[in-house]
Formats: structure tokens, sequence, C-alpha cells
């Protein structure tokens, strides 16, 4: 079962894999062994959509680097069955040794920093190559031209942006171009509701397809998390105790007994929910371990009814 995305013709996976923990100091997949475990579990569950970024790991491009070492040891078939998909151009960090480049959204920066990518992840094509945040300092028109290019050469096969405001995405897909824009990908859960208010509509009015981030809040829609208590090595317990202080307690136990009447887990439940919303293609998901990949991928092979996707959205309104 896979889903189409945006008018790409590509095929992804419900569930994707999100690829920020590999190079992460203090996770299971900082180093090479723990990313190929992931990696290659993700690839015999039939998680297709892989997502990373050049800023990702510690220090960043590690998480490319690693992802590149793993999938050469699966193999050229398994790369083929694999959507790769990295982002370039976030505004907040600076990688090392691009100081030169100039600005994120123009040409120079785009064939210089899809180079590097292409090095990292040892393969000779991205298939969804994105934009990381807007670039105030270069017209849109521009962004496309030199994406366009890559697309003709055959280094990316589609192109997609991340965290533009829905008036970005509006004047994106009235560039004229052969291709444009396929994806957005912007932060989206139960507890993070924002973009069904105006960049959602933005996203189906243009056709494109939708990959939600942070899906389970950072790990808070998990199952793993009750108040006053959660894994030691988790990210909202090490990370961002601010969170759990500020959540609303109350309202993850009536969930919980939503959950239980749906007979399900509250990362399925979860997952699944955000499958039904209009424009959602594919739910990034984030792992450090085989089995929550396993625990991933098999929650999206199935459905939650009507009465209980409006019973959760009633409660996260």
């Amino acid at each position: 079962m896979t889903r189409t995305l945006g008018t790409s013709g590509i095929e992804v996976s419900p569930i994707g894999l999100g690829c920020n923990n590999f190079g992460r100091k203090g996770t299971r997949t900082e180093d090479q062994s723990g990313t190929d475990a992931v990696i290659h579990a993700a690839i015999d569950h039939g998680i297709t959509l892989f997502d990373t970024a050049d800023i990702y790991g510690n220090p960043a491009t590690t998480s490319e680097t690693l992802m590149g070492v793993a999938l050469a040891k699966a193999g050229s078939a398994a790369r083929d069955k694999v959507v790769l998909a990295t982002k370039w151009g976030h505004q907040g960090f600076a990688i090392d040794g691009t100081e030169t480049w100039g600005p994120k959204g123009a040409r120079q920066y785009i064939r210089k920093a899809v180079e590097a990518s292409l090095r990292r992840l040892q393969t000779d094509r991205i298939d969804l190559y994105q934009q990381h945040t807007p670039d105030p300092e270069t017209p849109i028109e521009e962004t496309v031209r030199a994406l366009d290019e890559l697309v003709a050469e055959g280094k990316i096969r589609a192109y997609g942006h991340s965290n533009f405001s829905p008036e970005q995405i509006a004047a994106a897909a009235e560039v004229e171009t052969p291709n444009g824009f396929v994806s957005a990908q912007d932060e989206y859960s139960l507890v993070a509701r924002d973009v069904e208010k105006e960049v959602l509509p933005a996203v189906l009015e243009t056709g494109i397809g939708f990959l939600p981030y942070f899906p389970l809040a950072n790990g808070l829609l998990s199952g793993k998390y009750s108040k006053g208590t959660g894994p030691a090595d988790a990210r909202l317990t090490a990370l961002k105790p601010q969170l759990l202080e500020q959540t609303d307690w109350a309202r993850i136990d009536e969930y919980e007994r939503i959950v239980g009447d749906a007979g399900t887990t509250m990362l399925v439940t979860t997952f699944q929910w955000m499958l039904a919303q209009p424009a959602v293609t594919s739910v990034i998901a984030g792992a450090t371990r085989p089995e929550q990949v396993a625990q991933n991928a098999a929650a999206g092979k199935g459905e939650l009814d009507a009465a209980t996707i409006e019973r959760i959205a009633d409660l996260f309104s």
C-alpha cells in the first residue's frame, strides 16, 4: 500500500522514516551501527520514504553521511526501493564550508548544496529535494529555475518545500515551470494543529502532498509518557522537559480512554488519525531502534473508523 506524493507520480509508504536522529549524540543511532539497524529495518518493513536534511546530525551533515554508508551496504536494489528525501537551506543554521555560497535559495547555493548531499548520501539522485525554510533574499522564481535544472539533469526527481507560509505556498505554485513543488512539510500533530487554518487549505488548493513532521509531538503522543513520568533517555524528558510541564494531562487521560475504546495503542491511533486528514500523504516518524520502526510501519496498515476520528478531533480542538 502506497500513496502518491502530490503530482509527482512518486509513490511513498504511509509512514516515512524521519532521519534527524542519525548522528544525534546520546541516541542509539549516534553511530553507524545504530543507523544501519534502523535503515535496514525500515527497508525490511516496507517503509520507503526516508526524510533527512543537510543540517541533521552532530555535527551537521552527519545524518546524510551515515545514511549514505547504510544505503550502500543495503545494495542498489534496496536503494531503488527508497524514496530518498533531503533538505537544504535552513536559514537558522550554518554549515561549515558554505559561508561563500551566497543566499540559500539562489542557484549557486542550491547547486553546491545538492552536490554535497549527493556525495554524502552516496547516490546519483535525490528523489525529493526540499527547501528547508524560505529564503527572504531570493525570488522564488530563481529558486524554481535552479531546481528545474537539477530535474532536467537527473540529479533530483522532484522538489518540495518546508515551513512555507500559506502566501509563500501560493506564490510558489504560481511560478511557470515544467515541474513545480510537489510537497510541503510542516509540523502537525494533535497538539499542534495550526496548519489546519491556512496551510492545509493552501496545500489542497495547489494539489501538492503534505508531509507532517513531529506527528507524535516529540513523543508525547507515543503512549510512553504520563504525568510526572517518562523514559529518562527520551527526547522530552532529556531535551524538552518544559513541554511535559505544559501538557494538559487530563486531556491525555481522555485520549487514552478513546484509544482503549478503539482497541489499539496511542501510537497507532495517532498515526492513523493523521493519515485520515485531507492532504496528508505520508507521516514522518523518527526511530532509534528497529522495534520502533516495526511499530511505526504497522500503524500505517490500518484505518480508524469515522466516529473515532471525530472524537479525537473534538478532544484536541
